[in-house]
C-alpha cells in the first residue's frame, strides 16, 4: 500500500492552538515557500503549508494541469484534515486562486467554512493569465517570459538544477491558471487581500474584482516590491492576518 499523500506540513501541530491557517504556494512551489512563517505567528495559530502533487516530497506524482480536480482533491484533503477548530485560508498567486475556488468549494460541497480568506498577488480579473502558447513553449522562451514579468524567483532561474525541478510543476500551475473560467462566485466568509506596488502581473484596478466576492471585504494592503512581494513582506501580511483571525474569533470565545 502507498503512503498517504501528505497535503499539509507540517503534519501534526500543536492540538492547543485555538486557530489553524492554511498557507497555499505560488506556482511550482511547495510547502517550504512558507518555511519561517510559524516564526511570525502567536502560538494560538497552528499554521499548516499545503503541499501539491509534483513537487518536493511529492515529486513522484503527476501535477494537478485543470483546476476543477485540483480544488476537488484539495477540498477531500482539507475535509479529512480539519477537526473542530476555526480555520482560515491563505494563498499568495496560484495560492491565492485555489484558497477562493477552495472556499468557493466549501459552500457549494458542504463543510464547516473558512472565517476568512487571504489573498495576496492574484485577482479574479484583471491579473495576468498565462497564454497557452507560452505555457507550451520550450523551456527557455518560458523561463525568459516568467523572468520577464518578474514572476520567476532569482533563485529558480539562476540554478539550473532548480530549474529542472520546478518547471513541470510550474508549467502544470500555469495551465491550471490559464483553465480557470470566472463564474463571479462568492465565498462564505470575510475576504483581505494584499498586492505588491509594482507587480505587473496585475492590471490597474484588479483588486476591484474582490467587491462582493466574500461576506465583506476587507479591503487591500499595498506593500513594496513584484509579483514576490510576499518574500519580503510575509511578518507584516502574517501580522495583519491574525489582527483580522482576533476580530472574527473574539464574539465566539
Amino acid at each position: 500500500m502507498s503512503p498517504r499523500p501528505r497535503w499539509f506540513q507540517p503534519a501534526e501541530i500543536d492540538p492547543e492552538a485555538a486557530v489553524r491557517l492554511f498557507c497555499l504556494p505560488h506556482a511550482g512551489g511547495g510547502a517550504s515557500t512558507f518555511h519561517g512563517w510559524a516564526e511570525y505567528l502567536p502560538a494560538d495559530v497552528a499554521m499548516q503549508a499545503v503541499q501539491l502533487p509534483g513537487r518536493q516530497d511529492r515529486l513522484s506524482e503527476p501535477p494537478f494541469t485543470r483546476p476543477e480536480p485540483l480544488v476537488d482533491a484539495l477540498y477531500e484533503a482539507l475535509m479529512d484534515e480539519l477537526d473542530d477548530r476555526p480555520y482560515a485560508l491563505f494563498g499568495h498567486s496560484l495560492g491565492a486562486l485555489l484558497a477562493y475556488r477552495l472556499a468557493v468549494a466549501i459552500d457549494r460541497y458542504g463543510g464547516p467554512p473558512p472565517v476568512l480568506v487571504g489573498a495576496a498577488g492574484w485577482t479574479p480579473r484583471g491579473f495576468l493569465v498565462p497564454p497557452k502558447d507560452k505555457i507550451d513553449a520550450p523551456q527557455q522562451e518560458l523561463v525568459d517570459w516568467l523572468i520577464s514579468l518578474g514572476s520567476l524567483p532569482p533563485e529558480i532561474y539562476t540554478d539550473e538544477r532548480m530549474l529542472a525541478i520546478t518547471m513541470p510543476p510550474t508549467r502544470a500551475d500555469l495551465t491550471v491558471c490559464a483553465y480557470l473560467v470566472d463564474d463571479g462566485a462568492r465565498v462564505p466568509c470575510p475576504l483581505v487581500t494584499y498586492t505588491g506596488r509594482a507587480d505587473t502581473l496585475m492590471s490597474e484596478g484588479a483588486v476591484s474584482s474582490w467587491l462582493g466576492r466574500g461576506t465583506s471585504y476587507l479591503g487591500n494592503r499595498e506593500f513594496p516590491g513584484g509579483h514576490f512581494f510576499v518574500d519580503d513582506c510575509g511578518l507584516a501580511i502574517a501580522l495583519d492576518l491574525v489582527s483580522h483571525l482576533r476580530h472574527y474569533l473574539a464574539p465566539a470565545r
